[in-house]
């Protein structure tokens, strides 16, 4: 569709041309920023990522997605090498050197390192971790309320991959955004294993019933930190939340629903599987939880 767009779209900002780069404690030009093609995240994914937004001088929440960080890499037996400060601080030494205030979106992303051999085996990882920092000029540019297809992809069991899990291997949301795209959406709808709604390929997932908000259970999606100010956010101000099984059925009767995630804060969704959500627009409860969580955000960088 000619009108394509994603939860992640930004304003074209020149600026980041010329951004500068973390890699591996020296901050290089983004043309020099390179890793070798015997790199564990290059060629199988092995690594965790956190995605951080920058306020007005903030980061947003840094405490909550540093420790989330560092329970992915203890989760798949990946020393860091760096202390929790001094990752921190590699994030501000990135942000100094590239003189960022605010709408500004970084991605840190660790992986077990160089191999070896170019095989599966984590001990062909000798050299030590891998880690970068890409910090860019980034405003959220979404022209119109998101449009959802259910896919046939599925977040998955623990014991496969756990979607818990902010892993480099990807694939299966990948599949996921490619077969919404092809039946006309902008992103991909996923359900859990016993058929219930779950997710999308990239936010976690919210609806609006009579002024009741209602998320999953949370056990097959990614726990979210915006997920969970949202959550937080309603039970401090009287908005009946629930986290809970439900189905397709109860989310095409939805009167409103909405994305979250780190990069878009809150994002309205206008219809799912070419059904209207509501009126097509971001409702009323939307509207309040996004004033909401500006007034959280502006509370943490004053």
């Amino acid at each position: 569709m000619t009108d394509h767009q994603t939860t992640h779209q930004a304003a074209e900002d020149a600026r980041n041309e010329t951004i500068r780069i973390w890699l591996n404690g020296q901050i290089v030009p983004k043309a020099e920023a390179l890793v070798s093609v015997y790199d564990s995240g290059f060629m199988l994914g092995d690594g965790v990522w956190e995605g951080l937004r920058l306020y007005d001088g903030t980061w947003a929440f840094a405490d909550e997605h540093l420790n989330r960080l560092f329970e992915a890499a203890k989760a798949i037996d990946l020393d860091i090498g760096k202390t929790r400060a001094e990752v921190m601080q590699a994030i501000l030494d990135t942000q100094a050197a590239n003189e960022m205030e605010t709408d500004a979106h970084a991605r840190l992303m660790v992986t077990r390192g160089v191999k070896t051999r170019p095989f599966q085996h984590p001990s062909l990882s000798q050299q030590g971790p891998t880690m970068t920092i890409i910090m860019e000029h980034s405003k959220p540019k979404i022209a119109r309320p998101i449009r959802l297809a259910t896919v046939p992809h599925v977040r998955g069991l623990p014991m496969t991959q756990d979607p818990k899990l902010n892993s480099h291997s990807k694939l299966n949301c990948i599949l996921a955004c490619i077969a919404a795209e092809k039946a006309g959406a902008d992103e991909a709808l996923m359900l859990d294993i016993n058929g219930f709604v779950n997710t999308t390929n990239a936010c976690n997932f919210f609806i609006v019933r009579k002024g009741v908000v209602w998320t999953s259970t949370g056990d097959y999606c990614m726990n979210g930190i915006t997920r969970q100010k949202v959550i937080d956010l309603c039970r401090a101000n009287d908005i009946p939340v629930h986290e809970r099984n439900y189905s397709l059925v109860d989310t095409y009767g939805a009167d409103e629903a909405f994305l979250t995630g780190t990069f878009g804060a809150q994002t309205p969704v206008s219809s799912i599987d070419g059904r209207m959500i509501g009126d097509g627009q971001q409702g009323p409860v939307t509207t309040r939880l996004q004033a909401l969580y500006k007034a959280l955000i502006r509370q943490k960088t004053v």
